[in-house]
């Protein structure tokens, strides 16, 4: 079996209109290919600013879908829309979508944003704590400077874990005891200083990266990258504990399209 990837403007893998006349051709001549699915793949239907373009896609997958359908007589399972275009296009839902970064409670539109709950955390504990005298330096390149006498938390999670450098020296925060505290000086490979000296805790201590207190848009944000980046650059050495849930939850009507039979 075969499912077609149908180039519509993304310019990445796909079948063109210019490909239809020998895709058909060969799959006439070739009956042991059973075409499943066919599909496409939008390039910005999480920008308003594009909502043309995303038109655009549609309307050709339509015509490069009917195409096949009719030169090989038979029906075809139709999808182009993943988390975003689900979100924001559900007239173009066809046979199926592709929920993918919403699985994890994420979504690139602020407004949808709201009706998504939060599936994941990433967290690590304090190691240990400093007190460090003010004009001390703090990790390499003595980037971190106490500009008053500090208590410094040493995190265990580095750049090697997905917490990444670019949230060194002030740019990354993590959630400790209902507060922010700010990554001082360099992340390492495996540790991370932050200031906790306005933070009532201790060695141990649970510390959230990323979760439902602190929204992993804001880190990605801080990082200068995308979501899709934070979560992926999460290393394998990380360990991950899965949860089930017995909790429903009601999808606001707004977002509740009619399913053919």
């Amino acid at each position: 079996s075969a499912h077609l990837k149908l180039e519509t403007g993304i310019h990445r893998l796909g079948l063109e209109g210019a490909d239809m006349k020998e895709l058909v051709l060969l799959l006439r001549t070739a009956p042991a290919i059973q075409v499943k699915s066919i599909y496409s793949h939008l390039a910005a239907a999480g920008t308003q600013q594009h909502d043309a373009y995303t038109h655009a896609q549609v309307k050709l997958f339509k015509q490069l879908a009917q195409h096949l359908e009719q030169s090989l007589s038979t029906q075809l399972t139709k999808h182009i829309l993943s988390t975003a275009g689900i979100l924001r296009f559900p007239e173009y839902q066809f046979d199926m979508v592709r929920l993918g970064i919403g699985l994890y409670g994420v979504s690139t539109d602020e407004g949808a944003q709201r009706h998504l709950a939060v599936a994941n955390t990433l967290k690590t504990v304090i190691s240990q704590i400093k007190q460090i005298p003010q004009g001390a330096t703090i990790g390499y390149e003595r980037k971190g400077v106490a500009q008053r006498p500090m208590q410094v938390a040493v995190l265990a999670i580095g750049y090697a874990d997905g917490f990444s450098r670019a949230l060194g020296n002030g740019q990354g925060k993590v959630w400790i005891n209902g507060q922010l505290a700010p990554v001082v000086g360099h992340i390492c490979m495996d540790m991370t200083m932050v200031d906790v000296t306005d933070i009532d805790t201790e060695e141990g201590d649970e510390v959230i990266i990323f979760g439902r207190e602190r929204p992993i848009a804001e880190v990605a944000t801080a990082a200068g990258t995308i979501v899709y980046e934070m979560l992926t650059n999460v290393s394998e050495r990380v360990k991950r504990v899965y949860y089930t849930s017995q909790h429903t939850y009601q999808l606001p009507q707004s977002f509740v399209t009619s399913i053919p039979s």
